[in-house]
């Protein structure tokens, strides 16, 4: 029996559990246990909990709250583990995996699909695309269905369709106490009002509901690259066009570095440069319309925006996002994008440290600000800045380990602040009442 377990569990306990569930149940003296402990974040690797169980259905999941209930341990729930915040792993503590759990069911007719609590976009694209139909999901597809759903979810097509959450309309959940429950508008509607971006720690969610819209195969997508010192014209184009653009069109704008990949021109790679981003659901012809504006702000290092399948603008960005990184991300809601928050959003991407610290304008509105729960947020806010580290194999941010085993981290380079009205919050909105709150959730950026 390992060390790191012993003093907790005996192995006649954890061998009750093996045999109440159908899934696998990894200590850490198990084969697999190491790559089962690992999430997406890099900078948790050093988490080590005492229990890896990989659930194969809601009846696995109500045995491993209970046993984690009668031994006192934390729980972690780990979807597609993409918590920036490292709430998918614990130490000492009982890492409820779902990654087994990745079905994904599609009624056509009704405009409906039901989903596992451990599939990733990836997973929920595939199908949903045979059928021509898609609905909010993450910019990058190996992000997990939960996490990102119950943090708010801002995707490609948030301001036609709405944020992920808004597209929640029931849930199979087990509770604390170990039961499941059904939530809907009908059943138990305080709680799926809760789940609609809530954050976390209202249960386990074992299935999802989601809403589906009539979306591809192509769309109007992809980046545009410009050089470094166009970034102030070009998110100054972006300010003056974001407001009236339709719903049909969502875009960003990201402050990076150009990566090594074939598309771009070798003398550009490792350089500082400026992206416009974009997918509109309309035909080519809108698209073209929609976007003319960016192509006139300043001569482009490479256009890559024209028809594409959506599944491609899904993955897009998956090969810069891969798993082990070391991620740090923090964001805050703009009120207004003036010149001096311009020019000093510009200064900081400049003096960046690491080839990997983006800043990351998104353009929101549209139907991410329509539902009900939305209204009573501020309406002031209509664009919104993540900036994000990323550095492979580089030391982690200064950490401090709470008592329940997750990590703080301290604040790094503040991002700058407009003159007014302004909500700090995690990467993905947790929205709650009548403003944003700062919540960290399980897989909820990407």
């Amino acid at each position: 029996m390992s060390q790191t377990i012993a003093p907790v569990l005996g192995e006649a306990t954890v061998q009750e559990l093996r045999e109440a569930v159908q899934g696998e149940v990894l200590t850490p003296d198990d084969d697999g246990y190491t790559e089962a402990s690992r999430i997406w974040n890099g900078a948790h690797d050093g988490s080590r909990p005492a229990l890896v169980v990989r659930c194969t259905g809601a009846a696995d999941v109500i045995a491993a709250v209970g046993f984690a209930r009668s031994n006192h341990l934390t729980i972690a729930v780990r979807g597609g583990g993409h918590s920036i915040a490292g709430f998918s792993t614990c130490d000492d503590g009982v890492v409820i995996d779902l990654s087994p759990m990745r079905s994904v069911r599609v009624d056509p007719a009704a405009l409906r699909a039901t989903v596992g609590g451990g599939a990733t976009w990836a997973d929920v694209d595939h199908e949903t695309q045979a059928h021509g139909l898609a609905t909010t999901g993450g910019l990058v597809s190996t992000t997990g269905v939960a996490g990102f759903t119950l943090g708010g979810g801002i995707g490609w097509t948030m301001r036609e369709f709405g944020l992920a959450c808004d597209n929640l309309v029931a849930a199979d959940v087990v509770t604390s106490d170990g039961r499941l429950v059904h939530a809907s508008e009908t059943d138990n509607p305080d709680l799926l009002w809760g789940l609609r971006g809530g954050g976390g720690n209202f249960g386990i969610v074992t299935q999802f509901e989601l809403d589906l819209h009539p979306l591809g195969p192509a769309v109007y997508a992809g980046p545009i690259f410009y050089p470094a010192d166009t970034a102030g014209d070009l998110l100054r184009t972006f300010r003056d066009w974001a407001g009236d653009a339709p719903d049909e069109i969502t875009a960003l704008v990201n402050l990076t570095t150009a990566p090594p990949l074939p598309v771009l021109p070798e003398e550009w790679h490792g350089k500082k440069v400026a992206a416009f981003v974009a997918v509109c659901s309309g035909s080519p012809e809108r698209g073209e319309e929609l976007v003319r504006a960016f192509r006139e702000v300043a001569e482009p290092i490479a256009d890559l925006l024209g028809p594409m399948p959506y599944q491609m603008m899904q993955s897009l960005l998956d090969p810069l996002w891969p798993k082990g990184i070391h991620a740090y991300f923090k964001a805050t809601n703009l009120a207004r994008l003036d010149d001096e928050l311009v020019e000093r959003l510009c200064a900081i991407h400049l003096a960046a440290p690491g080839p990997q610290c983006e800043i990351h304008v998104h353009q929101m509105g549209g139907r991410s600000h329509a539902s009900r729960t939305a209204r009573r947020r501020s309406r002031s806010a209509r664009c919104r800045s993540c900036s994000t580290r990323s550095r492979r194999g580089a030391t982690p941010p200064p950490a401090e380990r709470t008592r329940s085993g997750r990590v703080r981290r301290s604040r790094q380079r503040p991002m700058p602040r407009p003159a007014a009205r302004t909500s700090t919050s995690s990467a993905t909105p947790a929205r709650r009442g009548r403003r944003t709150v700062r919540r960290r959730t399980p897989g909820s950026c990407r």
